[in-house]
Formats: C-alpha cells, sequence, structure tokens
C-alpha cells in the first residue's frame, strides 16, 4: 500500500510532538535565572524557525512563478505564506507570554520585536492581497514581489540584537560569541523541538497545498468552459 505524503507528515509528526513536549515539561532542566518560564523558549524559537523557512519558501516559489509563469510556484509560495503567517503568529503570542513575567510587559518596542512585527504586518499584507484580489495573473504576479520584498525583513531580525541596543536576549549565540545553551539536554530539547515543527508545517503546508492545487484546477475549468461558451455563442 501506497502512503501519501500527508499520512507520512501526519503519521511522523504525531510520534514526534508528543516526544518534543515530553522533553520540554519533563527531560529538560530548569532555568536558573528565568525559571519555569524559559521553557516556552523551545515553542518559541521553533515557530520562528518555521515562519522563516514558510516566508523563505514563499520567496522562492515567488521569484519561480515570476520567471516561469506556472501556476504551481503560485500555488506553492501562496501555501507556504499562509501556513509560515501561522507560525509568525505563534512567534509573537509565545514571545509576548514570556516577556509578560521577564521584563514585566506583554510587548515592547524592542528592535527583535519591531522587525517581527513587521515581518508579520508584511504577509499580513500579502495574504489580504490574495484574499481581496482575483484568481487572476496581475494578482499571483504582484504577490509574489510583494514575498520577495517581505523575506528581506527576516535577515534584519536574525541580525537585530545586534545591530542596536536590546533587551532580547541572544540565546543560541550570545553577544559574546558564547554557546547560550550551557545544559546538553537544552540542546537535544531544542533539536527535537525544531524537528517536530518543521514536520508539522510540512504537513500543515502539504495539506494547504493540495487544497490551493484543486481550486486551481476548478479555476482552470471554468475559464475553460467559459471560452467554450463563448465560442459555442459565436458559432451558434
Amino acid at each position: 500500500m501506497r502512503l501519501s505524503p500527508s499520512t507520512v507528515f501526519a503519521a511522523v509528526t504525531c510520534t514526534l510532538v508528543p516526544v518534543a513536549l515530553f522533553m520540554v515539561f519533563v527531560y529538560v532542566p530548569t532555568e536558573a535565572d528565568q525559571g519555569i518560564v524559559q521553557r516556552i523558549f523551545y515553542f518559541h524559537v521553533p515557530c520562528a524557525w518555521a515562519a522563516f523557512m514558510g516566508f523563505g519558501l514563499s520567496a522562492i516559489a515567488g521569484g519561480l512563478y515570476l520567471f516561469f509563469a506556472q501556476q504551481l510556484w503560485d500555488d506553492i509560495g501562496y501555501a507556504a505564506a499562509e501556513v509560515g503567517m501561522l507560525f509568525c503568529t505563534l512567534v509573537l503570542i509565545t514571545g509576548s507570554l514570556w516577556a509578560k513575567p521577564i521584563w514585566g510587559t506583554w510587548w515592547t518596542w524592542d528592535s527583535r520585536l519591531t522587525t517581527t512585527f513587521i515581518l508579520w504586518l508584511l504577509y499580513s499584507g500579502y495574504l489580504m492581497l490574495r484574499v481581496i484580489g482575483e484568481d487572476s495573473e496581475q494578482v499571483a504576479r504582484l504577490a509574489a514581489v510583494v514575498a520577495i520584498i517581505a523575506v528581506l525583513d527576516i535577515p534584519l531580525i536574525v541580525i537585530s540584537v545586534r545591530l542596536w541596543r536590546t533587551i532580547h536576549p541572544a540565546v543560541l549565540i550570545t553577544r559574546s560569541g558564547e554557546h547560550g545553551l550551557e545544559d546538553p539536554r537544552m540542546v537535544q530539547t531544542l533539536l527535537v523541538s525544531m524537528v517536530a515543527v518543521t514536520l508539522l508545517y510540512a504537513w500543515l503546508f502539504w495539506l494547504r497545498l493540495k487544497t490551493l492545487r484543486v481550486k486551481s484546477r476548478i479555476y482552470q475549468l471554468r475559464q475553460t468552459l467559459a471560452s467554450a461558451q463563448v465560442t459555442e455563442d459565436a458559432t451558434s
């Protein structure tokens, strides 16, 4: 029996996610300074990675659509951006939940928070364009350009903690160039969480892409039927 990619993604994800949750809440030690709230880190960073991966894929697919003008690349870019937007929203939510007990506020206009929020706004505009605009080549091309421009904010987010004075921690590699995760169990938990969230992204992306491919086929069939109807009316 041949398994579909969505079935494989679902099976592996549903196996690995509980393992990641066990490691986050049971296996990994509590961080000495921040306490138990630091465990949000193991959700926050993987969600950021998934969002960046999705937006990067959307930009690449957008560039390929502009070059080849194939509907497949537009559908890939659209699906990647939608799922990436989900994880970008989770980044902002988990970041706020982490900030409140540590910084004493839900939000501050810190450089990394602000650049991440700008990224969220840019792709919100991308999705609004796709929803409000018609299923036309002009809208698809414009959306591809927006995706390519918006993704340029990601490198700025990554280096923001080194470009400007910021209260956001540099955990993976500290500002002094040292390793931010001292206990090996922290590194192991982060890696497992990263893989689990990546697989979750892949599963959701594949499901959404399948939906968009069906929608594209329906749209093409309607266009073909409309053209045939016009031809039939002209000859009758």
